[in-house]
């Protein structure tokens, strides 16, 4: 029979991928456990873990491993909930990912107001240019431009956003301002890499043109941006981030309208766990309030 306290090391390892990330989180030393897994593994007689250079990473075996182990921390977690006489606030870590810009630009400062009512969560925002996998359970709860897929995911819209074309002063003054959306291939833009683009509805300044004229990508909206407001040319942003910035002007503003949808999605296991819970609460709060910032110039 193995030791159900192992459970815990196995836990964090395949959510670290790392000993020393593992053993901080656990407050133990890395070879604790790097023995408490090999102890795992001997007990049930079994490879839970491929070692590989970029840390570890789960066998078929520890996948499933992985599925149970977290229906019995779910569990383990809610049984001071079942049986508490008085209600207590949510504690807890939330892994939360989402796109570079909306990320940097508007959850990280709204992440902060829930710190303030729910100071048992800790919020970690991991950003990707790619979709995280819910179901491998890289993150807790996804925030994405399209809905993801994957078994027992729980997706909803949680609101939409504007994007407008802009461009600096300095521009202006060298280029000129387009007066109608014919003029705008006679100008330089800022645009995405094209071939490192991860996902698609991403690449959103397709929806005006495709710019023969590019004078800087990058992989980064958020320097795109700073390129933009440095004069490199036009581009197209959200508005969430390019308020940020008073050197932007918008662009053509009546006639380039583009939109993109956000969904909010989380594996059903934990989407009634009170941490997660009240995450979602705040960010259908912050998307339900903050929708004229969101879509309005």
């Amino acid at each position: 029979m193995f030791n159900w306290n192992d459970l815990i090391y196995f836990l964090e390892l395949a959510r670290q991928s790392r000993l020393m990330p593992a053993a901080r989180r656990l407050k133990v030393d890395h070879t604790t456990v790097s023995r408490r897994i090999a102890e795992l593994e001997k007990d049930l007689s079994v490879k839970l873990f491929d070692r590989k250079p970029d840390g570890f990473v789960l066998t078929e075996q520890g996948h499933r491993l992985f599925a149970i182990a977290e229906r019995i921390e779910q569990e383990a977690g809610e049984i001071h909930e079942s049986i508490r006489a008085a209600p207590s606030a949510p504690t807890g870590r939330v892994r939360v990912a989402s796109m570079e810009g909306i990320g940097a630009f508007f959850l990280a400062e709204r992440f902060a107001e829930l710190s303030e009512k729910e100071p048992g969560i800790v919020v970690e925002l991991v950003t990707e240019r790619h979709l995280i996998n819910l179901t491998k359970r890289e993150a807790d709860i996804s925030i994405s431009f399209v809905p993801p897929t994957g078994q027992r995911l729980v997706v909803r819209k949680m609101g939409q956003f504007r994007l407008a074309l802009y461009a600096a002063p300095d521009y202006i003054r060298r280029r000129g301002l387009p007066g109608a959306v014919a003029e705008l291939p006679a100008h330089a833009f800022v645009d995405y890499v094209e071939d490192l683009v991860a996902i698609q509805p991403v690449h959103w300044l397709l929806d005006v043109l495709d710019p023969s004229n590019v004078a800087f990508r990058s992989t980064s909206m958020h320097a795109q941006q700073n390129a933009i407001a440095g004069g490199a040319g036009i581009g197209l942003l959200p508005l969430f981030s390019a308020k940020s910035n008073p050197r932007l002007i918008p662009v053509l503003a009546d006639e380039v309208v583009v939109m993109r949808d956000v969904y909010v999605s989380v594996h059903e296991d934990l989407e009634f766990m009170g941490r997660v819970k009240a995450v979602m609460r705040h960010l259908t709060e912050i998307f339900r309030r903050d929708a004229a910032f969101l879509n309005e110039l």
